[in-house]
C-alpha cells in the first residue's frame, strides 16, 4: 500500500490520502512513480486504485480542507476498469488515459476533468470481440475472520444458470497483487472454453488497505488459504456448479498457493501451477529478492525461523498430492528460481503422483506476459489443455 504525502521545508510530512486510496505506479526500482499533476487552484490529479478498480481522482493540499483524507479526494471518473497511465494537457482541463475493462484488452479514454464526462478514443480489437465474445464479469464478496473478502467471477459468453459448469479457481501472485476489473488473458481463455472462473481476492491483496495488505505477513498458507477455500465453498454451493470438476490455477505466489492447496485438501481434481514458491528456505538463498522480501513475508531471518520455514513450504506436504499437477517454469527466473520447481517436479514424480514438467527456455519470471509471443501462446495453451483433459 502507500499513499500521498506533501513535502514542505520546515514542516513535518503531512499525509493526504489515507491507505484505502492506492496512487497507480510501482515504487522503485520496480517501476516509475504515476503521473501527478498540482494545479493552481491547489489540488493534486493523480489515479489511484481501490479494492480492485481504478479512478482518476484529485485531492487537496491545503491544509484547512484537510479535515478528512475520505473527504478530501474527490472521485472524478474511472470504476470498473483499471486505469495505468494518465496524461494531461496544459490547464488540467483534460486528461487521457489507458484502461483496461473486463471488455477491453487496453484502449484510451478522453476525461474532461471539470465534470468527469468520459469518451473513448480508440477502440482496438472490437471487431474481434464482437465475433469471440469476451467472458462476463460478476463480482460477490463474505466476511471471514475480521476482513470483507472480495472475489470475482467470470463467466462464459453465453452463460445458462440452468447448466453445470466446472470451476477453476485463480489465484493472483504477490501476495499482494491483486484482481481487478480488467481483461485477464488466462481468465478469458478459460471461460470463453467453457468454464467458470473464480478470482478472490484474499486479505493480503493490495488496494484494499494497509491492514488488509499486511495480514498475510508471516502466513501464507494460513488464513489466506481459508479465505480463498470459503470463496470456493459460496461457489459450488451454487446450482450451476459441478463440485466433482474442480481445477486451481496459479503462479508465482498464486504458484505456491496452488501447491499449498493440493497439498491440503484432494477437492480438486487437476491443477496447474506455475512458478511456485516450493521451498521457502531454499528460495531465501536462491532468489533475487530472497532475503529483503523473504524475511519480511516468511516471519525473519531463516536461521531464526527455519521450522516454521519449512512448515510454510508447500514441499513438506507433497505425499498428501493426489490432484494431477501441470507445472511450468520458466529457466531464467530469478525470482522464483526454477530450483523451486525442479525440487516439487522430483519430488512428486518419486512419489508416484501425475506431474508434467514444462520449462520455457530465456524465460524470466514475467515471461507470461511480457514473453515471446510464442512462448506466452504454448504457455496459455498448455494451461487450458490440462484442465480440458483432467476436467471434461
Amino acid at each position: 500500500q502507500s499513499s500521498l504525502y506533501v513535502l514542505e521545508p520546515g514542516r513535518p510530512p503531512h499525509c493526504l490520502t489515507d491507505d484505502l486510496m492506492k496512487p497507480v505506479g510501482a515504487p522503485y526500482p520496480q517501476g516509475l512513480a504515476g503521473l501527478l499533476r498540482w494545479s493552481t487552484d491547489g489540488r493534486i490529479y493523480f489515479l489511484a486504485d481501490q479494492q480492485g478498480e481504478s479512478f482518476l481522482v484529485s485531492v487537496s493540499v491545503e491544509t484547512k480542507e484537510i479535515r478528512s483524507t475520505e473527504l478530501n479526494i474527490r472521485h472524478i471518473a474511472g470504476g470498473a476498469c483499471q486505469m495505468t497511465s494518465v496524461s494531461f494537457d496544459g490547464n488540467n482541463g483534460k486528461a487521457v488515459v489507458a484502461f483496461t475493462s473486463p471488455k477491453s484488452y487496453g484502449d484510451l479514454q478522453l476525461i474532461d476533468v471539470k465534470n468527469g464526462d468520459c469518451s473513448q478514443l480508440t477502440f482496438y480489437n472490437t471487431s474481434y470481440f464482437n465475433e469471440h465474445p469476451p467472458a462476463t464479469l460478476r463480482k460477490f464478496s463474505f466476511d471471514r475472520a475480521g476482513f470483507d473478502i472480495q472475489a470475482r467471477v467470470w463467466f462464459p459468453p453465453e452463460f445458462d444458470e440452468s447448466r453445470k459448469y466446472p470451476l477453476i479457481l485463480d489465484i493472483h501472485g504477490g501476495p499482494n497483487g491483486c484482481f481487478y476489473d480488467t481483461f485477464t488473458p488466462v481468465q478469458h481463455i478459460l471461460a470463453t472454453a467453457g468454464y467458470v472462473v473464480l478470482a478472490v481476492n484474499p486479505r493480503g491483496s493490495s488496494s484494499y488497505g494497509l491492514e488488509f495488505t499486511m495480514a498475510v505477513l508471516g502466513d501464507w498458507g494460513g488464513e489466506d488459504y481459508q479465505d480463498l477455500m470459503m470463496a470456493v465453498d459460496e461457489l459450488v454451493d451454487r446450482p450451476y456448479i459441478d463440485e466433482s470438476r474442480l481445477g486451481v490455477y496459479g503462479y508465482s505466489y498464486g504458484g505456491f498457493m496452488s501447491s499449498w492447496v493440493v497439498g491440503h485438501t484432494d477437492r480438486f481434481k487437476a491443477a496447474v501451477i506455475g512458478a511456485p514458491c516450493i521451498n521457502l528456505s531454499s528460495m531465501y538463498g536462491t532468489s533475487d529478492i530472497g532475503i529483503s522480501f523473504g524475511e519480511r513475508q516468511w516471519g525473519g531471518l531463516r536461521k531464526d525461523a527455519l521450522d516454521k520455514y519449512m512448515e510454510r513450504s508447500p514441499l513438506t506436504y507433497a505425499s498428501n498430492v493426489t490432484t494431477p499437477v501441470l507445472l511450468m517454469h520458466g529457466e531464467a527466473d530469478y525470482r522464483v528460481p526454477i530450483e523451486q520447481g525442479e525440487q516439487f517436479f522430483v519430488t512428486l514424480k518419486r512419489l508416484g503422483k501425475e506431474i508434467e514438467f514444462v520449462r520455457f527456455p530465456d524465460s524470466a519470471h514475467g515471461f507470461v506476459r511480457l514473453g515471446h509471443p510464442k512462448l506466452r501462446v504454448e504457455y496459455l495453451t498448455r494451461v487450458l489443455g490440462w484442465f480440458e483433459k483432467h476436467l471434461e
